[in-house]
């Protein structure tokens, strides 16, 4: 273990790049205080959306549109909007008109280049033994690298400006005919890298024979800052976030009653990210944990608080809850079957439908006779699922609908009448929960509510079992409002 720390930022943060320069990336630091340290970046915000398709509308982008086959030349276009997108903000990252120049020519080379490899491939496929659905994942590929490739450059030309000796480390594999693993692609690009006399400027995606992207989708990049870490060795992996990790979500209880998490598990980070509130992506988790490499969440902007260190253990000294985390607008599918006592491949084929329409399982419960999964995906998928249960079981009867789970999250959710107490905060918002699961590990408590009580849920969950529990908290960093509302 070496003394360097691997830390992220992602893309809304690397928008604020004057705030980042003062409270992460510079700061009051001085000659030997600015290395040991290497930055693993994210595209800027908004230029992922652009290359693929937007996160949450759906809009296409570059790939989407090279994908679709109603829109002939249209991802021309919008690759050419990417390209503008990226100058505009060298001109506003950027002071010094020789390095706008060289960020300006890095992009027009790899636009350039991408473009001129698409309309090779769309040639290509124009013969009838060539099919580009067989490479679109490649494409995805190639066109995810140039928003981290982009925003790495950019971020080591404005450090070296500020006098840091910044480097700019590709792991792109941009004209390199080699396919190594994602590890040789690492080791090998940090071979020769002095971490106490220079800053390594990592771009969040890295081409490897893996493929990231196919297997991590847009989470790719929080699976190479682990990789960098493990394999380098740091001392301490960091995510530099826009707001701390708390008990809940600000808006739902209010910036003056939620706590700051000052320390917790991979297992509780694991149960956040289910409930889709990733601390930072499971397999990103996995290999720092088996790594022995402790997770520090910061917040971005406020440099004098320690944020949220995760480490590997069990439990916690004393009975606590971390958070009160929801999903809403998911799905119930309920499958009955009278006759399935004692009888196997219900489950089963359950599953196998699931996984094949892409649904992902939140939660699910059973009994003799029924099988509920709680699922997060669209019902144009969900609908297909229960033609595929119908044409296989024709006696069931399969019910849909949409809920909301709730679900309290710790390390040590032992505390005797817990669950009871949780029940009765329900009841006295008059919330009658539609299903509760309580396992053995006590780490988390779910409870699956109607859809329309998901904020009340979760404000009468944490009144009665954070604020109204400071003893059994454990270590709050700060209570203080203005923390958070600086954050939000």
């Amino acid at each position: 273990m070496t003394e360097h720390t691997v830390e992220k930022i992602g893309g809304t943060s690397m928008l604020r790049h004057e705030e980042l320069l003062t409270n992460v990336l510079i700061g009051d630091r001085q000659g030997a205080a600015l290395y040991n340290r290497a930055f693993v970046v994210s595209a800027y915000g908004g230029i992922t959306d652009k290359l693929l398709e937007h996160k949450k509308t759906g809009e296409a982008g570059v790939y989407a549109l090279f994908a679709s086959t109603d829109s002939e030349w249209a991802w021309g276009d919008a690759l050419t909007e990417v390209g503008r997108a990226m100058q505009a903000i060298n001109r506003q990252v950027l002071d010094d008109t020789g390095d706008r120049r060289a960020a300006d020519d890095f992009v027009r080379e790899r636009v350039e280049g991408v473009r001129s490899c698409l309309i090779d491939l769309s040639r290509l496929c124009s013969f009838g033994q060539f099919r580009v659905s067989e490479h679109l994942m490649t494409v995805r590929e190639m066109v995810s690298s140039l928003g981290e490739a982009h925003s790495a450059l950019v971020t080591a030309l404005l450090l070296r400006h500020h006098g840091v000796n910044a480097r700019f480390i590709d792991l792109t594999g941009w004209r390199d005919d080699t396919q190594p693993s994602l590890d040789e692609r690492i080791q090998e690009a940090l071979r020769d890298v002095d971490f106490s006399t220079e800053m390594p400027i990592i771009p969040g995606y890295a081409q490897c024979r893996e493929a990231l992207v196919k297997c991590h989708d847009r989470g790719y990049t929080e699976v190479t800052f682990a990789r960098v870490a493990a394999l380098s060795g740091a001392r301490e992996a960091i995510i530099h976030k826009e707001f701390h990790l708390c008990s809940a979500d600000p808006k739902s209880v209010g910036l003056d009653k939620v706590r700051v998490i000052g320390r917790t598990n991979y297992d509780v980070a694991d149960q956040l990210s289910n409930m889709g509130m990733e601390a930072i992506h499971p397999r990103a988790a996995k290999g720092l944990r088996q790594a022995g490499i402790p997770l520090r969440v910061r917040n971005a902007f406020r440099p004098q608080d320690e944020g949220t260190l995760i480490l590997d253990e069990r439990g916690a000294p004393e009975p606590r809850v971390d958070m009160i985390a929801g999903l809403r607008g998911i799905f119930s599918l309920q499958f009955f079957e009278q006759d399935m006592v004692g009888v196997k491949g219900h489950d089963a084929a359950i599953l196998e439908s699931l996984q094949r329409h892409k649904m992902r399982i939140v939660t699910k419960t059973c009994n003799a006779n029924t099988i509920t999964h709680f699922l997060d995906g669209s019902m144009k998928a969900l609908k297909r699922v229960e033609r595929d249960l119908a044409e296989r079981f024709p006696a069931a009867e399969v019910e849909i609908a949409r809920v909301s789970i709730i679900s309290v999250i710790g390390r040590n959710l032992t505390a005797p009448g817990l669950t009871l107490r949780a029940l009765s905060a329900l009841d006295e918002a008059d919330i009658a929960p539609l299903g509760m699961q309580d396992l053995t590990r006590r780490v988390d408590l779910q409870f699956v509510i109607d859809d329309k009580d998901h904020e009340p849920a979760i404000r009468a969950l944490h009144a009665a079992l954070v604020e109204s529990s400071e003893s059994t908290i454990g270590e709050v960093l700060t209570e203080e409002p203005q923390v958070l509302r600086d954050a939000a």
